[in-house]
């Protein structure tokens, strides 16, 4: 009886990968196997540091499904693990693994002719979670994109500031534009994520302007990293930090360069930066510094760890630890805090309060309040109303049914 196999919850690049390795796999296991559509797979590779992964591994174990784990991790809660980078060599041991436990003998592998050659597949960037907003958000950041590129349009004609690049759209917060760029908020910045906000400052020569004190912040005292990530805050191909620190940041894209890990960045975030401290490159050499970085990410992924760290255990400011929180949708979570999993599991079945969610995932209340601030910067969680009252009893006996007539 053939084996037959699927794939599910990757990118394009890593599924194509995946069956290439099986082709060469399978050819060396004899053809036992058949690669099929995930709904008529006896089992199921699942690429568990993906965006989609981990609600894809909830739903096939709920269906019964026998899953194989993608991951760069060590160990998994899925049937089987396959290490991330994969090769062919692998497979074939994970293949015959399979076979073997589902009672089959497979032949030994053949030597092949030529040594195939692994298969590497990159990291990819992370998913930026704006990907998916609404037409109507889209059609809005169109709009204010247009006035982007008209207030910067003015200022190049009264002052010689240098852009290698147009702006894109405008933050979504609610905050007033600087005196040297005068912009009008887009109408949905009410209803957007709540990322922190900052003095919004295009130059270093611009003077700051106050914030509205409605919006919930948590920051550095001074100009610290949060602030100026702030969307519109920055422009150009910029680099900042040092040694292990350094990063780059192309502030009109919304993109970064810098190391795959986050926690190395840390420091990144417990200080000011002066406006001469971001040295912008040109192009060529803002090129070759990036090829040594490697492939770019979402800037929104800083403004997430950034907000990770800010809250130090507590919830940010304005906001209540007995409220009710939930995911909107299933976040990336790192490979650096793996708890972040079960905190996301949790927060997706139903809204709960802090002590709920740290018990039900077992991980401590400072552990989700660090959690949750970061998804509220980056739109993937938000509070719900305050928990219902209990219902007064009522009186029992028979003075009780009489009082109730």
């Amino acid at each position: 009886m053939p084996l037959t196999l699927g794939l599910t919850g990757m990118d394009p690049a890593t599924e194509s990968a995946l069956q290439t390795a099986f082709k060469v796999a399978n050819a060396q296991l004899g053809g036992h196997w058949t690669l099929v559509q995930e709904q008529q797979a006896d089992f199921v590779v699942v690429d568990m540091d993906s965006m989609y992964g981990p609600m894809s591994w909830l739903r096939l174990h709920a269906s019964g499904k026998a899953v194989v784990a993608l991951t760069a991790a060590q160990r998994t809660q899925a049937d089987y693990l396959l290490t991330h980078p994969f090769s062919a060599d692998s497979l074939v041991r994970l293949l015959g693994e399979i076979a073997t436990h589902s009672g089959q003998s497979l032949p030994t592998p053949a030597p092949a002719p030529v040594a195939p050659a692994t298969v590497q597949i990159p990291q990819q960037p992370r998913t930026d979670p704006t990907a998916a907003l609404p037409d109507v958000v889209v059609e809005l950041l169109q709009t204010d994109l247009a006035r982007a590129k008209a207030a910067v349009a003015q200022q190049a004609a009264t002052a010689a500031i240098p852009a290698t690049r147009a702006p894109v759209a405008a933050a979504p917060i609610a905050a007033p534009a600087a005196p040297a760029v005068p912009a009008t908020p887009p109408p949905a910045a009410a209803s957007a994520p709540a990322f922190p906000v900052a003095p919004a400052v295009v130059a270093p020569a611009t003077a700051a302007v106050s914030v509205s004190p409605s919006v919930p912040t948590i920051t550095v005292s001074g100009d610290g990293m949060l602030d100026w990530l702030v969307p519109g805050r920055l422009r150009g191909l910029l680099r900042v930090g040092s040694g292990n620190e350094r990063i780059l940041i192309d502030a009109d894209h919304r993109k970064y360069h810098g190391p795959a890990a986050l926690k190395p960045l840390s420091g990144l975030f417990d200080r000011g930066f002066a406006p001469a401290e971001f040295e912008l490159l040109p192009a060529a050499q803002w090129d070759s510094a990036a090829v040594q970085l490697g492939a770019p990410m979402p800037l929104t992924r800083l403004v997430w760890f950034g907000n990770l760290l800010a809250g130090r255990g507590r919830l940010a400011p304005g906001h209540d630890p007995h409220r009710r929180y939930r995911m909107t949708k299933w976040p990336q979570t790192e490979r650096e805090y793996p708890k972040h999993f079960r905190i996301a599991t949790v927060m997706m079945k139903a809204p709960a309060t802090l002590a709920e969610i740290a018990e039900a995932s077992g991980v401590t209340e400072s552990e989700v309040a660090d959690f949750i601030n970061a998804n509220l910067a980056t739109g993937f969680a938000e509070p719900e109303g305050d928990p219902t009252p209990a219902e007064p009893a009522k009186s029992g006996g028979l003075f009780g049914r009489l009082r109730g007539r």
